[in-house]
């Protein structure tokens, strides 16, 4: 097991699919990111950089991809969703849109790619 999947395995079910789900979406994108750290948090890294973290907050789940770029790329996909510099927060019950999740990833990889 790795840091995400040890991570996962402490999730209630409901947040374990929302945060799996955008995990395997990532993966997706990124097939050759590995499960490790970034800024002491489970997150895929990719060539040795954080790609993505997804972490279950008291009031909601947060995504953090290391990059406000990123999320400006984004933002207009997110509509209703709860925005701040390095941070995107949603709810179990209303996931983000797996389009949203894809561009998210790509821009932070283009990013990593540099």
């Amino acid at each position: 097991m790795g840091t995400i999947d040890d991570y996962l395995a402490d999730q209630d079910d409901d947040s374990r699919l929302a945060i799996g789900r955008v995990y395997e979406i990532a993966r997706e994108v990124v097939p050759d990111a590995e499960q490790g750290k970034g800024y002491g948090m489970p997150a895929l890294v990719y060539h040795g950089k954080p790609l993505i973290s997804v972490m279950r907050a008291k009031e909601h789940i947060g995504v953090y991809p290391f990059s406000p770029g990123a999320i400006s790329a984004v933002a207009p996909d997110l509509e209703g969703y709860d925005l701040a510099k390095g941070t995107i927060r949603f709810q179990p019950h209303k996931p983000l849109p797996d389009a949203a999740v894809r561009a998210l990833v790509e821009h932070r990889r283009e990013q990593i790619d540099g």
